[in-house]
């Protein structure tokens, strides 16, 4: 592509660098200079304009961008037509997106001309909502370098994961100086966190705070077609021999991790109950604002694994907003008796 100045009278079909307007003649940026406008602008004594004409080879800027998308996208994604240079993803249905990070990063890499921008992996999308954008910088942009950069994406690196889970069912237990309203309360603040995704609670059980009665809650839930279970403990778990850990095996259950590099949500255990996946929720799951429950909630509920790699992942990150509501072991002072992640 070549960019610079050439003599007005030169420029008719060349495309205009800038915005023009000047002697009654408006010339648009990125388009076409017609050329009854470039003599009338010479004609008025207008030497020079700045103009861009391609070289062979050059794809101009919307064609770049559409074929690039087109290479990108895959399941839950549609795309809208080009402008500018541009071409937007968006999500189809809600769920989780997934991105191959070193996918993206070798197309960002393979020449200036060409940009591609994403929200974060693993963000929680809606129907409707722009996941990624593709930009040309120039308004055309070397063919073999689109080529490259096309070879060098991988099959549908960006895609959405949708939500198949929907049937959830939560264990709560007691203990003396536990309200029913504090219950509730936390039941209603889940209902709403499951809204966005189609998930709904289809049982609540509520137990004494003791392995056995947790252990038989999580078997009847998964009887009743629960296709995920959330326990809020009373207390916070501390070992994986404290209660919940323990109901989830006396269940016949399995605990595959305990604890987590995100805080809020250090004290969240993740486990399962034959392909019923088991989440032993942290104290803080109980407030609405963003923590490391609302993480692992939603890639169960997208149906992906949560592995202990991929829990032990998420340090980087990890560390988010102080809940206002619960106390601050972080800036010091003397935490509270039950500080519960």
């Amino acid at each position: 592509m070549r960019f610079g100045s050439v003599p007005t009278r030169e420029a008719g079909g060349l495309i205009a660098a800038h915005t023009v307007r000047a002697h009654d003649v408006t010339l648009r940026k990125g388009r076409p200079i017609p050329a009854e406008d470039a003599a009338r602008l010479d004609a008025a004594g207008l030497a020079e304009l700045v103009a861009v004409s391609f070289e062979p080879g050059d794809v101009g800027e919307d064609a770049a961008a559409e074929r690039l998308a087109i290479r990108l996208a895959g399941s839950g994604l549609r795309r809208e037509p080009p402008f500018t240079g541009r071409c937007n993803l968006f999500a189809r249905e809600a769920g989780l997106l997934l991105i191959d990070r070193a996918g993206i990063d070798a197309v960002n890499a393979v020449d200036e001309a060409i940009t591609v921008a994403t929200l974060p992996a693993y963000r929680p999308v809606v129907a409707g909502e722009m996941v990624a954008t593709v930009k040309i910088i120039p308004y055309a942009v070397a063919g073999a370098a689109l080529e490259r950069a096309c070879r060098a994406a991988p099959d549908a690196a960006l895609r959405v994961a949708p939500y198949v889970r929907a049937r959830v069912g939560v264990v709560s237990t007691r203990l003396p100086g536990l309200k029913e309203a504090t219950i509730d309360k936390t039941l209603a603040t889940l209902a709403r966190r499951l809204a966005p995704t189609g998930a709904a609670i289809v049982a609540d059980t509520r137990v004494p705070h003791g392995a056995g009665a947790v252990g038989g809650a999580i078997r009847a839930l998964a009887a009743e077609g629960a296709d995920l279970v959330v326990v809020f403990g009373a207390s916070a778990i501390t070992d994986r021999r404290d209660v919940i850990p323990a109901g989830i095996e006396a269940a016949g259950g399995r605990v595959d991790h305990l604890g987590m590099p995100v805080d809020p949500g250090n004290l969240l255990l993740v486990g399962s109950f034959g392909d019923v996946p088991v989440i032993g929720a942290p104290g803080c799951a109980r407030s609405p604002k963003e923590n490391g429950f609302d993480w692992v909630l939603h890639r169960l509920l997208a149906g992906l694994a949560v592995t202990r790699a991929d829990i032990v992942g998420l340090g980087v990150g990890g560390l988010l907003m102080e809940i206002v509501s619960r106390p601050q072991p972080r800036s010091g002072g003397t935490p509270a008796d039950d500080d519960d992640g």
